[in-house]
């Protein structure tokens, strides 16, 4: 009996009071309408309930959940099951998904490779190709140094040196 006093002028919290109904917000504002609750504001202006009012409210939440038809029940089984087969299918999917990209990247380790191989030979090329671009300029300088001089003979003319 004293206890049941000392509730009475207690104030519980929105916290509280999910805590208690386990629920959320929005349950607890359709709580209160269907109970015509209007919750109170503290000089702070934070929201609070009186004792009086959580079992109003724990009342109505029990008349609700007694008065939901068997097809509703049956409803939010049937958008459960329907919920849970969806998240195996896109695990599912995301599974097999995940096991081809791995099948298509597997090869392209080598391919990586071959590329990397193909670009150092092609390198190696072009640098020779440098080389000997070099080597036909040298030779074809010394083959303008040499004149003919008749009779199919030719001579080597004398490269001056410029000083």
């Amino acid at each position: 009996m004293i206890l049941e006093q000392e509730l009475e002028g207690k104030t519980l919290s929105p916290q509280e009071v999910r805590s208690i109904l386990k629920t959320d917000n929005k349950e607890i504002v359709e709580l209160c309408k269907r109970a015509s609750i209007l919750p109170k504001k503290n000089s702070k202006g934070q929201t609070y309930f009186s004792y009086e009012e959580v079992k109003n409210l724990r009342k109505v939440q029990a008349m609700k959940t007694a008065q939901m038809p068997p097809a509703k029940v049956k409803q939010t089984s049937a958008i459960m099951n329907i919920l849970s087969s969806l998240k195996d299918m896109e695990t599912k999917l995301s599974n097999k998904i995940s096991k081809v990209i791995d099948e298509k990247l597997e090869g392209m380790d080598e391919v990586v490779v071959e590329l990397i191989r193909c670009k150092t030979d092609n390198e190696t090329l072009r640098q020779k190709i440098i080389d000997l671009n070099k080597e036909i300029y040298q030779l074809k300088n010394d083959l303008n140094s040499y004149k003919p001089v008749g009779l199919g003979f030719y001579k080597k003319k004398e490269k001056r040196v410029w000083d």
